[in-house]
């Protein structure tokens, strides 16, 4: 059974869903901006005893957005203690706080990667200081010659990690489990990446794919892949048409 895995998307301090690849400095393309905190979402995934969802701070860190991002993240995890993992910006030395604030795991990508390169003392750092079972790898990847690759910096720059069942093995290892958004049809609605969900479908530790699901069908198949799934612009509580309810409850 696949498990729908809700998200919070944070934009300078508001509830946002944007499109994929489409976010720098200046801002992003935006699908859907919302009138409610982070918090009333997190209370509404609570109520419908959704575990597992992400929360994701979009701002760099270190600016005055991200600091609003994190106030906002700040009152999701209280209003659900555990019940949210948290990504953006996140090091070794802000993973315990923000786990301690009631994160259930840390999301991070960056910060495990080097010069495009998976870094390994700075994974082992990380690993040490909040446990293999607090850790979410983002391994979202954009393709290049027919191949998928990991991207960082709010998926700006390619790595030279190609998204594959060796990488998904050896990885699995160090982390609980892995979120990978499809960032070429991230926030377009366009359908799930199928050969995405293939390849992930090797991981041997849990995965939530993320990217372009506008329906059943795209659900049905990742179901078919074994993977738990999130959606986001076609969601009717960020503006699309897919029943968050009917979604809650059938793959709860």
């Amino acid at each position: 059974m696949i498990h729908f895995r809700p998200c919070i998307d944070i934009h300078n301090g508001s509830v946002k869903q944007i499109v994929g690849g489409s976010l720098d400095d200046n801002g992003a393309v935006e699908n859907f901006v919302s009138d409610k905190g982070a918090a009333a979402y997190a209370e509404l995934y609570k109520e419908k005893g959704l575990k597992g969802g992400h929360i994701i701070l979009l701002d760099r860190a270190g600016t005055k957005g991200y600091s609003r991002d994190l106030d906002q993240a700040i009152a999701a995890m209280a209003a659900y203690p555990d019940g949210l993992q948290i990504g953006g910006g996140v090091t070794y030395v802000t993973a315990p706080q923000l786990l301690s604030w009631g994160a259930s795991h840390v999301i991070v990508t960056s910060a495990v990667f080097k010069d495009g390169r998976i870094n390994e003392n700075a994974l082992d750092r990380l690993v040490g200081t909040v446990g293999r079972e607090h850790l979410v790898l983002d391994l979202s990847v954009r393709r290049r010659d027919d191949k998928y690759y990991v991207v960082t910096d709010r998926w700006t720059k390619f790595t030279d990690t190609e998204l594959c069942a060796d990488t998904l093995s050896y990885l699995a290892g160090k982390c609980d489990e892995f979120l990978v958004h499809a960032v070429d049809v991230e926030g377009k609605q366009n359908g799930a990446d199928e050969e995405v969900a293939r390849i992930l479908s090797s991981s041997p530790i849990p995965v939530t794919y993320a990217g372009g699901i506008r329906s059943y069908d795209d659900i049905a198949i990742l179901e078919k892949y074994g993977l738990d799934f999130t959606v986001g612009s076609a969601l009717d509580i960020f503006g699309g048409s897919l029943s968050f309810k009917e979604l809650a409850k059938r793959y709860k």
